[in-house]
């Protein structure tokens, strides 16, 4: 089952090598990863995609919340959430391929961030669904490099993530 497990942690050196190194040492992966300060300067939020059962996932957290850096961990996807991911991809736009990807962006709400004679770089945001099959109705082809940001998790209504 996969889970988003969102986390305050110190904003300090060596806070996400040690969350990661938790991960790698007990032979969980990490699916998708995204750590960025908070409202408050001293906390970062960093948002972890894994896979496991139930109870592989409650280790984890256990494990987390003994690490000294980790202020708070929240399994967000235990309840309603939002989840969004950002892809930036350069598609090759030459001749009829420039307009069918206008129309490909228009489709999936994305923008045409960059424009060159050759190339189109298109930004889209979305749960990881819609990205990828963004990149399913796009010929392989045409695809010349993409980049995603990962997940950011977030609990819908009265659900916080404060200290």
């Amino acid at each position: 089952m996969r889970h988003v497990l969102s986390l305050l942690l110190e904003n300090e050196a060596g806070a996400l090598s040690r969350v990661s190194g938790l991960f790698s040492s007990r032979g969980y992966n990490i699916e998708s990863l995204t750590v960025a300060p908070t409202e408050d300067a001293s906390l970062s939020r960093m948002t972890v995609v894994t896979t496991g059962s139930d109870d592989v996932v409650e280790q984890i957290t256990k494990q987390l919340n003994k690490l000294v850096d980790v202020v708070k961990v929240v399994d967000v996807s235990e309840a309603p959430h939002i989840e969004r991911e950002l892809l930036l991809a350069k598609v090759r736009a030459i001749g009829p391929a420039r307009e069918e990807m206008k129309r490909m962006a228009d489709i999936f709400r994305g923008r045409i961030v960059d424009v060159s004679e050759t190339t189109y770089v298109i930004e889209l945001t979305g749960t990881q669904d819609k990205l990828d099959s963004f990149l399913a109705a796009i010929s392989s082809e045409l695809i010349l490099e993409t980049t995603r940001s990962g997940v950011c998790g977030i609990g819908r209504g009265d659900r916080v993530l404060k200290v």
